[in-house]
C-alpha cells in the first residue's frame, strides 16, 4: 500500500478514537461544524477513503473540543497543512515521495525498530557511510550533488533521535553490515565508532546478530516496524527494495513482523557483547 495511504489512514484512525472517546457520533460531529461538513464524509476521513484538507481537520477537531496544541499539530502535519511545514520540504527536488512519506512517519513515530542484515541502519550512519552506501545503491548515475545533497537529508532524519522527545531505536544490525569493505579504512572504524557511541544513548538499543547463527527468520529480509505508542493501530512495516517502498499495514500482519523481531532479539548478542563484537572488529580494520 503506498505510503500516502498510511498518512491517510494515520488520520482516519487518530479522528475517529478522538471522537470515540468524546462518545460523538459523525452525525454529531458534523452538526457540530454548522453543515460544513456532513456525516458521510467524516465517514470518508476516518476510513482512509478521501484526503481531507487541513480546514476539514481542523474543523472535526473543534468539533470535538481537541485543544492540545501538540495533538492539532500532529494530526494536521497528516495533512500537509501543519503550522510548521516539515524541514523535508526544502529538499524536494531530491527526495521521492516515497522517501518523503518515510521521513514524515517517521518524525511522527514514537519508535522505530528495524533489522538490517547487511547495512548499518540509516539513523546510525556516518556521513562518509552515508555517501559510500547512497552512490554504491543510485540507479541514476549517482550525481554527486544529488549524493551530497541526499546525505544531508539522511543526516538530517537523525535529528528524532536527538532533538526534543526524541524517539526510542531498538536496532539489530547482521554482524556482515559491520564488515563492509571500503577503500579507506578509517570509514568504517569511525563507522564503528559512532555505533559505540549510539548504544550508550538512552533511547538507542542496539544488537549484532552472528553471521554463525542457524538459519533464522531474518533471512526473509531487512523491515523496519515505525511505531506510534498509544495509537498502537496505526504501527506500519517499512520495506525498501531497489525501485519502491513497501507498507504492510493491518494489526495482524504489523503483530507477525513484532513476533519475527522478537525472535531475533533472542538469538541476537546482548548489548555489552554487541560492544565487545563491534570493538573488535574496529580493532582489526
Amino acid at each position: 500500500m503506498s505510503a500516502p495511504t498510511v498518512r491517510r489512514r494515520q488520520l482516519g484512525a487518530s479522528l475517529r478514537t478522538l471522537r470515540e472517546s468524546r462518545g460523538l457520533t459523525q452525525d454529531e460531529v458534523a452538526r457540530r461544524t454548522d453543515g460544513k461538513i456532513n456525516g458521510a464524509k467524516i465517514s470518508r476521513i476516518e476510513t482512509a477513503s478521501t484526503k481531507p484538507s487541513a480546514a476539514d481537520v481542523r474543523k472535526i477537531l473543534d468539533a470535538c473540543g481537541v485543544e492540545d496544541e501538540e495533538t492539532r499539530e500532529s494530526l494536521l502535519r497528516l495533512t500537509g497543512g501543519g503550522s510548521r511545514p516539515g524541514w523535508w520540504t526544502s529538499w524536494r527536488s531530491v527526495l521521492s515521495p516515497a522517501y518523503e512519506d518515510l521521513i514524515s512517519l517517521e518524525s511522527e513515530a514514537e519508535q522505530i525498530s528495524t533489522w538490517q542484515p547487511v547495512v548499518i541502519p540509516g539513523l546510525l550512519q556516518t556521513a562518509d557511510y552515508a555517501r559510500q552506501i547512497i552512490t554504491a545503491t543510485a540507479m541514476d548515475g549517482a550525481a554527486p550533488e544529488r549524493v551530497a545533497a541526499l546525505v544531508q537529508v539522511r543526516l538530517a532524519r537523525q535529528a528524532v533521535l536527538t532533538g526534543h522527545n526524541p524517539l526510542r531505536l531498538w536496532a539489530i544490525i547482521g554482524e556482515s553490515a559491520l564488515r563492509t569493505r571500503t577503500d579507506d579504512p578509517r570509514l568504517m572504524r569511525d563507522q564503528l565508532s559512532h555505533l559505540l557511541a549510539a548504544r550508550t544513548w538512552p533511547n538507542v538499543t542496539i544488537q549484532v546478530l552472528r553471521s554463525s547463527e542457524p538459519p533464522h527468520v531474518g533471512q526473509t529480509g531487512a523491515y523496519s516496524i515505525l511505531g506510534y505508542g498509544a495509537y498502537a493501530s496505526l504501527d506500519v512495516v517499512h520495506i525498501e527494495s531497489l525501485t519502491q517502498a513497501l507498507y504492510v499495514e493491518g494489526r495482524e500482519n504489523v503483530v507477525a513482523y513484532q513476533d519475527a523481531l522478537s525472535r531475533l532479539r533472542s538469538v541476537a548478542l546482548s548489548s555489552a557483547e554487541t560492544a565487545e563484537l563491534i570493538t573488535k572488529i574496529r580493532d582489526e580494520i
